[in-house]
């Protein structure tokens, strides 16, 4: 049976802007800025990394962007066709803008996630080389703003990472920095290893004693916001596990559950306002787990909807009952916990 052809709705966005890369990227991640928390303001400006899956016989890069001019795209139904139509000039004022400078990587960025450090914008990256780099993001970020710092930076051709880490031995996904400690990173790879990384004066200090506890690859990692010694991971090996860096790497597993998802556990975030890791896995489902409950293997909520792997979830950092996900099947669910089901649904869970 042939799937059907899903259509986008463009009235269910406040503003949709779409770009295009010239390579494939697996990961991005958005840059937080100075511009202001929460703004409603049009036009938008928005910074973001992130890292190409080139052909072989092509380059690999970080790609930092700058996006502005993005204004509100949805409209109300115009009454008047003089009102409808827009002039050329108007057009033209309206389109966003792109400007990107490209660093190069070594192999394809598995993963990359950035976080400011006092003046800076650091980035992580995962390499399917099996190293993790560590970039300095304030030279591309300078020229996506000012094309004269971009012609000298396409000039110069040239920015080496920071630091960058061997010690994996095969490649991996999960990276995650903390929010609560500037520097501190967790890396996990394909080998089922988990390494944390702590800043030091000259670098970066990475314990070459891996977490252990999964049996299989690890697919992320998320530290919690509020404790600044705890992270979770989930692994291909179903499971979910939370850590404490307190502990040495071999007595860190505080808690696990076992068979969180019946395949893959993809994703895992943490709600930042209430004691909730919300998960998606290869089986479609997206599951909510209260930490204090967690040793139960029982999740407090089960959402059916997507029809295959689930591929990211996040909370809403305003909204501690809302969160999305996004799923293979190329849609983006939106969930709130606080609406109540009607009877109808109510009915179908128990099976009446």
């Amino acid at each position: 049976m042939e799937e059907d052809e899903l259509v986008m709705d463009q009235s269910a966005y406040e503003m949709y802007h779409q770009a295009q890369t010239n390579s494939p990227c697996l990961s991005f991640d958005i840059i937080s800025d100075d511009l202001g928390q929460n703004r409603s303001d049009y036009p938008h400006t928005c910074f973001m990394v992130s890292g190409t899956q080139a052909e072989p016989t092509q380059p690999n890069n970080l790609i930092v962007m700058k996006m502005s001019n993005l204004k509100r795209t949805f409209k109300e139904q115009k009454e008047d066709d003089e009102d409808e139509s827009d002039s050329d000039s108007e057009d033209e004022d309206e389109k966003p803008e792109l400007e990107a400078a490209l660093v190069r990587h070594s192999g394809t960025v598995n993963r990359v996630r950035a976080t400011r450090f006092d003046d800076k914008v650091l980035a992580a990256t995962w390499s399917e080389l099996g190293r993790v780099y560590i970039w300095d993001l304030t030279e591309p970020l300078q020229a996506v703003s000012d094309s004269k710092l971009m012609s000298e930076f396409v000039k110069k051709n040239s920015q080496l990472p920071l630091f960058q880490f061997n010690g994996h031995q095969t490649e991996g996904f999960a990276l995650d920095w903390s929010s609560n400690v500037k520097g501190q990173l967790a890396t996990g790879d394909c080998n089922k290893n988990i390494h944390v990384w702590t800043m030091i004066d000259n670098g970066w200090m990475v314990d070459q004693r891996p977490f252990v506890g999964h049996t299989n690859s690890i697919e992320d990692i998320q530290w919690s916001p509020n404790e600044p010694t705890v992270f979770a991971s989930c692994s291909s090996d179903q499971s979910i596990r939370v850590w404490d860096i307190r502990a040495s790497p071999l007595k860190a597993n505080m808690l696990t559950c076992d068979q969180a998802h019946s395949n893959d556990v993809n994703v895992i975030n943490w709600n930042k306002n209430e004691p909730f890791i919300v998960s998606g896995g290869d089986d479609s489902q997206i599951k909510i787990w209260d930490l204090r409950l967690f040793k139960d293997n029982r999740p407090v909520g089960i959402f059916k909807y997507h029809t295959k792997p689930i591929t990211s979830v996040e909370w809403n950092t305003n909204d501690s009952t809302v969160f999305a996900a996004s799923s293979e099947d190329n849609q983006l669910s939106i969930w709130d916990l606080a609406v109540e089901k009607d009877d109808q649904e109510q009915m179908n869970d128990d099976g009446m």
